[in-house]
């Protein structure tokens, strides 16, 4: 999707012109891809404009980078700060957020512990990642050829700029052979996560996601599923599950923050359930937006104010 120019960018402690937000060619991350991340969502609400879980992704922040021994030069409140004022300085009614921490311009070569870390945080207005067309009537994914990386070759459970790659190849693959998005299986064979989104089977009523074994990231808009299954009274279980399974599914869905709640129609040419959106889905979808757009008293604490 492109992205739509805004005015301001927050890095390394200041807000900067957008056009001035310019890095080294030697930077270290960009050539070996010792960076961290988070993409999080700024919602229009009826008391304003808020971040969904803002801490908590923030807290996913500090994580990955700690794996990675990278010590962030600003504090967690002073990340908060930030991202919130990009959204406000930029006049943003609803956002798409951005932090990033990478090595930057120091030395060359593999061990990157004397290159400083560097902090950036963009915002710009960002729609629905799989298109208005996917969230209402569902998208048609691709089991890719290309395993997940393995949680003993890569920490699954980072957010981490070069990681990424992995998926890049996924979503071609699949986009170029004329589906919505890919399904990735680990290294076991066993269904693991879309190139940036979890994945959810409803059967006979239970719900159904893989575990963090297989190779997933532990997402923020997964775990917020979570919460709103068990609000509707129905079964949740994180187990291994084959591309059969899904195949078998009365109902699929993908989530995360850029793809939010979308259901998934038809896996490798097999219609899902009878290949629309089921009302499971749509229950759980409704209830997603409902929550981030302030319109549930029970998890407004997830909503910060900009």
């Amino acid at each position: 999707m492109p992205i739509n120019e805004v005015e301001k960018i927050w890095f390394n402690g200041k807000l900067i012109d957008w056009k001035d937000a310019k890095i080294h060619i030697l930077t270290h991350g960009l050539h070996y891809g010792t960076g961290v991340f988070e993409g999080i969502r700024a919602y229009e609400t009826k008391n304003g404009t808020a971040v969904f879980r803002l801490t908590d992704h923030l807290k996913r922040f500090y994580r990955s980078a700690k794996i990675y021994f990278m010590e962030i030069p600003f504090t967690l409140d002073e990340l908060r700060e930030a991202c919130k004022a990009v959204v406000r300085e930029n006049h943003l009614r609803s956002a798409y957020v951005r932090p990033i921490a990478f090595r930057g311009y120091g030395e060359m070569g593999l061990y990157p512990l004397n290159s400083p870390v560097d902090v950036a945080v963009a915002a710009w207005s960002w729609g629905t990642y799989l298109g208005d067309e996917g969230i209402r009537n569902g998208i048609r994914v691709k089991t890719s050829s290309f395993r997940r990386i393995d949680v003993n070759t890569i920490p699954a459970g980072v957010k981490a700029t070069g990681q990424y790659i992995n998926s890049v190849l996924a979503k071609i693959e699949a986009k170029m052979a004329g589906y919505d998005e890919t399904v990735m299986l680990d290294s076991r064979g066993m269904v693991s996560e879309g190139s940036g989104e979890n994945i959810f089977m409803v059967r006979d009523r239970a719900v159904c996601t893989p575990p963090t074994s297989s190779g997933i990231l532990e997402g923020i808009t997964r775990e917020t599923v979570f919460h709103i299954v068990e609000d509707l009274g129905l079964k949740l279980a994180e187990k291994d599950l084959t591309r059969v399974d899904f195949y078998y599914a009365d109902e699929a869905f993908m989530t995360g923050t850029a793809a939010e709640v979308v259901p998934v129609v038809e896996m490798d040419n097999y219609k899902i359930g009878d290949g629309k959106p089921g009302p499971i889905t749509r229950r759980i979808q409704e209830e997603f937006y409902r929550i981030v757009k302030g319109e549930s008293g029970k998890y407004s604490h997830w909503l910060e104010p900009v």
